[in-house]
């Protein structure tokens, strides 16, 4: 059971409207696609997961702190003896481990997951001692792209390749798991002390007068056409979406941006590109949200 289903942070939501609307730097294109590639990674052992057989509490994206040092877990699984703990990797090419350290190919050194693993897991269980929860807790790395190897790995590290997935998962079901009120109390907890904001977001610097204003796909990101019947269709994938629909899907988007910009007619109609008259976007706006102020002072909630 998904006790914290996995969602895309608020960064990398941000990012992809960005990228959308805007040139990103190198850098910042770069580090937009990590996160896609690194979120992707993340989907996929999910489903490895909510394929296990049994009863286990699955919380994902966990940011938590025990004196004032942060830690994130990218899934944490509850079962009845034990908290595993999942640093979960997508990286592809060839890699070698020697003293302790994760190498390219070409010999350039790279940060170790592993230490990033153990790191959280000694963090963890201080927070679970503060809180008087006792649990013992397991820590692995999971490479899940088929197309990572990792040459001279020695076999304790607590890392599982591509190739051993399924052995992995096949031990994890067989381990027979009863929950109660116990651990139910444990989740309930580990959600109360997450932190929704994560203190590594990058923000890049960007104006509303910079970004190219249109009704974006919500499946491939670009910028969608109109048809006939209030109906609009992305030309690069063909997702057919309802104008009304699509209008309210841009506005959270755009306060996602801007939070601090008031949602009036006139900035939703620039917003949409200027595609669709003051009279259609007003009755959206009317229709959905709550009208607030007099006059030219007039805005939406």
């Amino acid at each position: 059971m998904f006790y914290k289903p996995r969602l895309a942070t608020s960064e990398l939501k941000l990012l992809r409207l960005l990228n959308a609307r805007m040139n990103l730097t190198g850098r910042e294109k770069q580090h937009y696609l990590n996160l896609e590639k690194g979120f992707e990674g993340e989907l996929k052992f999910d489903l490895l997961l909510d394929g296990l057989t049994g009863e286990r509490l699955i919380l994902n994206d966990l940011l938590l702190e025990i004196n004032n040092t942060s830690f994130q877990l990218d899934s944490l699984m509850i079962v009845q003896d034990t908290i595993y703990t999942f640093e979960i990797k997508n990286m592809e090419g060839e890699f070698y481990y020697e003293n302790h350290s994760f190498h390219s190919i070409s010999g350039t050194e790279i940060k170790n997951p592993n230490h990033q693993s153990q790191r959280s897991k000694i963090l963890l269980r201080q927070l679970l001692k503060n809180i008087n929860l006792h649990f013992p807790v397991e820590a692995f790395v999971i490479f899940v792209n088929l197309h990572f190897t990792l040459y001279q790995a020695p076999r304790e590290l607590p890392i599982i390749l591509p190739t051993q997935l399924h052995s992995f998962m096949t031990t994890l079901a067989s381990k027979p798991s009863k929950l109660n009120s116990r651990h139910t109390k444990l989740a309930e907890t580990l959600l109360l002390e997450h932190h929704n904001e994560s203190p590594y977001t990058r923000r890049p610097a960007y104006h509303y007068r910079q970004l190219k204003k249109g009704i974006t796909c919500p499946k491939c990101h670009a910028f969608m056409l109109k048809t006939e019947n209030r109906m609009l269709m992305c030309g690069s994938c063909s997702w057919m979406e309802n104008l009304d629909s699509a209008v309210m899907r841009i506005i959270e988007e755009f306060k996602l941006l801007f939070p601090d910009q008031k949602i009036t007619t006139r900035v939703m109609v620039d917003w949409c590109g200027g595609d669709y008259s003051d009279k259609t976007i007003r009755r959206i706006l009317v229709q959905n949200l709550s009208l607030k102020g007099y006059g030219r002072w007039t805005y939406f909630e």
